[in-house]
């Protein structure tokens, strides 16, 4: 059942899995509103303002480099039952107010959220990824990204292209052809590693990061050859270096702030971001609670946020700084409390305190990605450095590491 949207020019109505008959092949529960679930603002702009932004939407196409644009259940309760019966809803609707064309998935099951047994961390994967994109098969509104010219033609017809993405790899365990499997099955972009060591090498997590494996060279060759982009998201810093020295294309760090300006573990040091950007890569600022916090802004908020945008571009240079907000659409400080161990807040937050939020204010879920485009029109930046940041920094790079 492909529904229709496109050259009307309105909101999705199409549902996930609505080719199927709710209550015979699956289990439904009550999601929460993706739109304007919670007060979260928007930048106020004046009318010269609001055309300026529509116009760089029209120009520029807008990749979120790190995003779970799926909808959670309103009980989060029922969430592990959820994630479990694998019928992950994506918010096509809030996607549409997102005004991206394009956004990195990541998915869930790439940090074993519900399966402990690490054999089948490789089918939970697959079974995820395989769901989604039947998903996405059945509607007209997004489309699977392959190759850098669906980013390109879903900013033409006002559609979304979605680039498979997981946190880890720790689901390849010793096995370099699955790298391969998983290009193969759609996947675009891998973390090495998510949080804790794998075969790869060390997360943020550990006490001491020991580096890149042997094996995670053979991994790193395996990835440029295939046309995998690399993300250094979760990755220790020593491993981080030893990566990006290793790879022959340029990495992501797909979600991240900046340690400089908020001291933990889970954002980058200035030695990181340096060698990430000496070799082409490029920073997407994150916007999940509680992560890129600033001592000018303690409450997690959009202006946080930006004051990371501000550092890395006065660290690196504007042309390798992105977004990737790591955003979704229900209660994510929630969420965070439910699976707090399985990713990593507690170490993430160890050495700080801080005052917690109830959502990150303007940037709470994916369809408020325009609020960035419109904070940084109203502070000042050209159409260009817009255009580079909101998405042709990370299109760079993504036109180097996949298959032409």
């Amino acid at each position: 059942m492909v529904i229709k949207m496109v050259a009307e020019n309105v909101e999705p109505e199409y549902r996930s899995f609505s080719y199927l008959e709710d209550g015979k092949d699956f289990k439904s529960f009550k999601l929460v509103s993706e739109i304007d679930r919670v007060k979260s603002r928007k930048v106020p702009l004046t009318e010269d303002e609001k055309a300026r932004v529509e116009g760089i939407f029209k120009k520029y196409p807008a990749v979120s480099m790190h995003d779970h644009p799926f909808v959670l259940p309103s009980d989060l309760g029922e969430t592990y039952e959820y994630i479990k019966r694998n019928r992950i809803f994506f918010g096509y609707r809030g996607l549409y107010h997102s005004r991206l064309s394009g956004v990195f998935d990541g998915l869930l099951n790439s940090f074993n959220l519900i399966n402990s047994d690490r054999p089948w961390h490789w089918n939970s994967v697959v079974n995820e990824l395989g769901m989604r994109l039947c998903d996405i098969d059945h509607q007209d509104f997004a489309l699977q990204c392959r190759r850098v010219g669906d980013i390109t033609e879903a900013h033409k017809t006002g559609r979304l292209a979605v680039i498979p993405h997981l946190e880890g790899a720790g689901m390849i365990e010793n096995d370099l052809d699955r790298i391969d499997i998983l290009f193969g099955l759609g996947v675009r972009c891998i973390g090495l590693v998510y949080s804790e060591a794998n075969y790869l090498g060390s997360g943020f997590k550990e006490k001491r990061d020991g580096g890149l494996t042997d094996f995670g060279h053979d991994a790193v060759e395996r990835f440029n050859k295939v046309g995998m982009t690399i993300d250094l998201a979760h990755v220790g810093d020593l491993t981080s270096l030893e990566a990006i020295e290793a790879s022959r294309k340029p990495c992501l760090i797909t979600h991240a702030g900046c340690r400089s300006l908020w001291n933990t573990k889970r954002m980058k040091n200035d030695e990181v971001l340096k060698a990430l950007a000496e070799k082409g890569g490029v920073l997407g600022i994150e916007a999940a609670p509680h992560t890129t916090i600033s001592p000018d802004h303690p409450l997690h908020s959009l202006e946080s946020v930006m004051d990371h945008f501000e550092r890395a571009v006065g660290i690196i240079g504007i042309d390798h700084v992105g977004f990737g907000p790591d955003t979704m659409f229900g209660d994510h400080v929630g969420m965070h409390h439910l699976f707090s161990r399985e990713l990593g807040i507690k170490a993430a937050l160890s050495s700080v305190k801080y005052q917690e939020v109830e959502f990150v204010d303007g940037l709470e879920n994916p369809s408020d990605f325009p609020n960035i485009v419109a904070w940084l029109v109203k502070n000042g930046y050209s159409d260009n450095e817009i255009g580079k940041v909101m998405g042709g920094n990370v299109i760079r790079v993504l036109k180097e590491t996949w298959p032409r």
